[in-house]
Order: structure tokens, then sequence, then C-alpha cells
């Protein structure tokens, strides 16, 4: 049996980086992957998906070129098979770059297949079983698909399918409203195809405030997506070439029908095959990873990092669990999952940028808090460049003054939103961003002036 310091379940973001401090500690690790190097993130989240919004922005920019004085011979079209190669080309200088940076680390072995618990210290991969007396788990999440009925007889789609679609749906329905799917909804509609969004809740994306969430809405069905909110999905069939959703609402029954039907309706982790009955780690009814603030599965020397642990399902928390997770084993630095700020970005365009609370949030504390808010028609890089959707807004705690949350969106708002989110982490009162000077003309300089027109929050 061969023996390891340490086994790293997954090539997710936290997965290599854990590797490369390991191994440069002394350590010997036994890395196993079971399909892509580089998990969600590079091949089927982040990477690829804002490699097509970046795509699909580009093709809005081409239609509204007239806007800015520019002349555009002939119709704009966009040609799916190259948007899917530049994506692939991305994604695979991403996938070949981390697998060569594991595979050139001394100390590590590569075991590339499916790993299964067979007891709290071994790991067994095809057929070989590995021990090691610390195990960290790092193998992510995967779109969830309810129980619909009629579902599982109609051809859809999911996040990790989209990937391999190198043509126009004529009309794309997309069940969810939320962060992957609107992503999905409007880069879909700016390549061109007709979009339909079906939310069950009453409005979108509602972990956000009602009035994000309203903001949001304009924003889409102004690029002429269709949006139906409070309306649940009852069943799912083929109609003639294409899909058909029935769904009901505050408005009766209908049915939607398109030719593609994407899925974007929560996550589940990927640890149903992990054989966790033999290890003897916790999960809850859902099926995560239970951990501690540090980490730490109920099962000494078994670590349980990004989205399989249910703290949060980012590529930037994924590293961070990472983070703690050295800091605590290798540099006697007791850092915890509790001390980080919410933090997060919808990458629609406009973008939003979110950290700490939310209006809501705050409202339901009962602290006395302070808000400014913006609208993007005020600054001035916006107007220049006509992309005046949006609006921002921070909360601020009245007696400590210090920023409570921030909801941006607009405009480089998954930039600027930083610029807050280190104030937060200095514990600095709001004054210091107040009084600080911006170059003109940014998106950013427009926060002091913000901050300057706190009201109490009624």
């Amino acid at each position: 049996m061969p023996q390891f310091d340490a086994i790293v379940i997954g090539s997710g973001q936290a997965g290599p980086s854990l590797t490369a401090r390991l191994t440069g500690a002394g350590m010997t690790v036994a890395f196993v992957e079971r399909e892509h190097f580089g998990g969600t993130c590079v091949n089927d989240g982040c990477i690829p998906t804002k490699a097509l919004v970046a795509s699909a922005q580009a093709a809005h920019i081409a239609r509204r070129a007239a806007d800015y004085g520019v002349t555009i011979g002939g119709t704009v079209s966009v040609d799916m098979q190259a948007v899917k190669a530049r994506k692939d080309a991305i994604v695979a200088h991403s996938r070949t770059g981390v697998e060569k940076w594991v595979r050139g680390m001394q100390g590590c072995t590569v075991y590339f297949g499916h790993a299964r618990f067979t007891g709290p210290k071994q790991v067994s991969v095809n057929g070989e079983t590995l021990s090691a007396d610390k195990i960290f788990i790092n193998v992510g999440a995967r779109a969830s698909v309810p129980p619909i009925p009629g579902i599982d007889r109609v051809p859809h789609l999911i996040n990790t399918s989209m990937m391999d679609v190198d043509f126009l749906p004529d009309h794309l329905i997309v069940l969810g409203g939320s962060y992957i799917g609107l992503e999905f909804a409007q880069m879909y509609r700016r390549f061109g195809s007709a979009v339909t969004v079906i939310e069950a809740l009453p409005r979108l994306v509602p972990r956000e405030d009602q009035d994000i969430s309203a903001a949001i809405a304009e924003i889409l069905t102004s690029g002429g997506v269709e949006v139906r909110t409070g309306a649940k999905a009852l069943a799912v069939a083929k109609r003639g070439d294409g899909i058909a959703v029935d769904i009901e609402g505050s408005q009766g029954r209908a049915t939607v029908t398109g030719s593609h039907l994407l899925v974007a309706i929560g996550r589940r982790p990927n640890t149903d095959e992990l054989g966790l009955d033999k290890s003897g780690v916790a999960i809850d009814a859902r099926g995560f990873i239970q951990v501690d603030d540090q980490l730490r599965t109920n099962v000494d020397g078994i670590y349980a990092l990004g989205d399989c642990n249910g703290r949060a399902a980012f590529t930037h928390t994924s590293y961070n669990d990472y983070e703690i997770l050295a800091a605590n084993l290798l540099d006697n630095d007791p850092r915890r999952i509790s001390d980080r700020i919410t933090a997060y970005a919808l990458y629609i365009d406009p973008p939003l940028g979110r950290c700490g609370m939310t209006e809501a949030e705050v409202r339901a504390s009962g602290r006395p808090a302070l808000k400014a808010n913006w609208s993007m028609q005020r600054v001035g890089r916006a107007v220049e460049r006509s992309e005046t959707q949006g609006f921002m807004k921070i909360l601020v705690d009245r007696d400590s003054r210090q920023i409570l949350g921030a909801s941006l969106l607009g405009l480089n708002a998954d930039e600027v939103i930083h610029e807050i989110l280190d104030l937060m982490y200095a514990k600095a009162p709001y004054t210091v961003l107040q009084r600080a000077m911006h170059i003109h003309p940014t998106v950013s300089e427009y926060l002091p002036t913000m901050l300057g027109s706190l009201t109490p929050l009624a």
C-alpha cells in the first residue's frame, strides 16, 4: 500500500495550490483527479463562461456601433463555432497549465481516476489503495436537476453541456433566474437567440435586495430577454422539434415553447460516490461535508475544501479555503472561515458586485444604519461609455461608521467593489474612503461623493 503524508482529491481551485504548499514543506502528496485538471472554474465555470460573455459583449457593442458614431457595413452575425473554438482554446491553455504545474511538483504523485474511501486513512484509485494521515477533499459540485415531470424524457442542457454548444439555439428556455441562468440568458440573447427565463420565486436573484432584483430584470428585458417570475414549472415535454414547459403563476397556467432547455436550478456536491460512509466523515441532508471554522471534518486528519463543504460556492472562496488550511497547518496562523466577508459578482453586463450585508439583512439586524444610493446615470465614465444602466448602494453602521455592505450594479462594478471590500477588512470608518482623492474619470471616483450623501436608513 503506497503511503503518503497527504492525499489531495480534486484539482479545483484549492487542490493544486494546497499541494504546492504541502510539497514545498517537504511532504509527499498523492494528487487524485478523475476527469479534467482545473475543476469547475477552468473547465465549466468562470473561465469558459466569462470567455463567452466577452464574445457576447463584442456582438452587443458591434450592433450598437452607430450609437458611438461608428459605421459597420452589413448585418452583425455571430459564428458560434468560432466562439466555442476561442473559449476552448482559453480553457485548454488554463487546464494544461494546471496539469503541468501539478505534475512538476517534487514529491507529488498524480493518480488519474476516481477516488473512493476504504477507511478513515485509505483511498482507493483504479483498484490501488493509497494511505495518508491527512486527506483533503476538494471534489466540487455539479448541476442539480429537479424532478419536474417529463424532464427525464426531454433532452436538456446544464452548465457543463452548454460548453459543447457550437450552434445558435432558435429559442433557449432557461429554468432558473439566478446567477448561472442569467449569465447564459443574456449572452445567448446577444448571440441572437430568443431567450425566456422562468423563475419560480417572485423575482430574479431573490438573494439580492428587491431594488437590485428589479434593476437586473430591467437590464435583461431591455436587452430582449423575456422574464417570467413567480412561474413554477409543472411539466416538460417534447413539442414537435422543440420543448414545451408548462408553468403556473399568479396569472394562471401557460406553456412556454422553445427549441432548447437549460436547467440552472441549484448545485449539488460531488460527494455521493466517494465512499464517505467508509471514512466516517459526516455530511448534511444535501450531501455537503460538514466542517468546522478551520475546515476540519469530524474525522481527525480529514479536511474538506471548496464547493463540497457548503460554505460558499465560488472560486475565490475555494482558494480562500486553501489559504486558511495552509495558514493553520503550515504557518501557525489560526485563520478561520468566519473571518471572511461575503463577496461575489454576477457577470451579466453590466455586472453586479456585492460585499457584506444586503439592505434586507441590515434591516433585519435592527442596528441603526445609514444608506447612500447613486444612479449610474450620474457617473461621468458611464455616460461617456453610454452604459448608464444600474445604480450603486452602500450601507454603513451609524455608530461605528464602518461599512456594512454594498451592492454595485453597473459599469466596472465587479472591480470597483474591491475598494469597499478592502476598507471593510481594514475595519476602517467610511470617512477614510470619503476623504480619499480618486482619479477622474472613473467609476470609483463617485464612491467618496456617494458616501457624502448618506442618510438614515428609514
